[in-house]
């Protein structure tokens, strides 16, 4: 088959990876990005990059030197506190080579390694039709035909239900997203230390984490209904405020800070993708990152997997025009996949629960000595 026309659909560090990739070596590739420009939304907070997979994947892409530029590697530091803000574990140690960098610096670095005007700003496709020869991806006011169409496109992926009917379920946790300046909440960068904060309480969780350029970001996580998860994203930022002292009465004072001081920037809803999640392979049609394996934040291995899925994708279409190298893909990288979504899973269960501080310092004195 003719693997010439190659649609990502997508403009997230996965799918701006494997543009990336493909062009190195000659493919041309283009992304269709729902979005009008690169600064239109927010694009979440500090990711850590691991060796084998995030890391690696910058190195195959020409651009290690523009990551270790921009990465942080004294903000590996781990804290955790209890809802009485009792300190039980404090570590920094920047040969752990998970070092941070922010999401939105990754996502610049990948923009401007592509050739211009391989990304289409604005294209939010509708419908994905198969045609005699390929596909035919449609938009508001436009059409295209590619080879191959690729589902970089996240939770809500247009591209997934042509390869499988799995949708996204609640997890039964939501994080309400805080926003902090270190110049003006010394007390917040204080309690941060270098790197993350965790606060664990019964079924509750108070979380900061140190952000490039003088920013911090906060979450409070509860065991919530879907419902009433909706309705909180609908109420004011003071409505929302009182609801969490309301939930987190009782915590340490500096703890409370978070609630007190942090910018409300949205609530978000934890889903995933069912455990194991896989598909019948499709001629033309493939996917990467959360598109094909959304899981909770709480493994911190969701765009480290992306970056490692365009890796392997890319070698599967440059190798060949033969299908079959893409299915090996897809079992490899669902594979993979399911062993780190069993491990977000467990994670997630193991901080909302009545015994969630223990669970996490076993975990951190774990890995310290593993």
């Amino acid at each position: 088959m003719a693997m010439e026309r190659i649609a990502i659909v997508g403009g997230g560090p996965g799918g701006l990876m494997l543009a990336r990739l493909l062009q190195r070596q000659g493919k041309c590739a283009v992304v269709l990005e729902r979005d009008r420009h690169a600064e239109e939304r927010p694009q979440g907070g500090s990711l850590d990059m691991h060796g084998e997979t995030g890391q690696y994947a910058m190195e195959r892409a020409g651009l290690r030197e523009a990551f270790l530029a921009a990465a942080r590697p004294e903000d590996q530091g781990d804290r955790l506190y209890n809802a009485e803000g009792v300190l039980l574990f404090d570590r920094n140690d920047p040969m752990d080579d998970r070092p941070e960098i922010d999401r939105s610096v990754l996502r610049q670095i990948l923009l401007n390694s592509l050739t211009p005007g391989t990304v289409r700003w604005g294209r939010r496709t509708t419908r994905i039709a198969p045609e005699k020869n390929g596909f035919m991806v449609y938009g508001d006011g436009w059409a295209e035909q590619f080879d191959v169409v690729i589902g970089a496109d996240g939770a809500w992926s247009c591209v997934r239900p042509l390869l499988s009917d799995a949708v996204p379920f609640y997890e039964g946790v939501t994080l309400v997203e805080l926003g902090f300046e270190v110049k003006r909440h010394p007390r917040i960068s204080k309690l941060t230390g270098d790197g993350k904060m965790l606060a664990i309480g019964d079924n509750r969780a108070l979380i900061t984490q140190r952000n490039g350029y003088g920013h911090i970001r906060g979450y409070a996580g509860v065991k919530l209904a879907e419902n009433l998860a909706r309705e909180w994203g609908a109420r004011s930022c003071e409505n929302l405020r009182q609801t969490l002292r309301d939930t987190f009465a009782g915590w340490a004072p500096t703890l409370l800070d978070v609630i007190e001081t942090g910018e409300c920037i949205g609530v978000r809803p934890l889903y995933a993708l069912p455990l194991g999640h896989s598909w019948k392979s499709q001629i033309g049609l493939t996917l990467l990152g959360d598109a094909a394996h959304l899981m909770s934040p709480f493994s911190g291995e969701g765009v480290n997997l992306a970056l490692a899925d365009a890796v392997d994708l890319a070698d599967a279409l440059i190798s060949t025009n033969d299908w079959s190298l893409v299915n090996r893909y897809e079992r490899a990288m669902c594979a993979r996949a399911a062993i780190a979504a069993e491990g977000a899973a467990q994670g997630l269960k193991s901080v909302f629960s009545s015994t969630g501080v223990e669970h996490v310092l076993e975990h951190y004195r774990a890995r310290m000595h593993g």
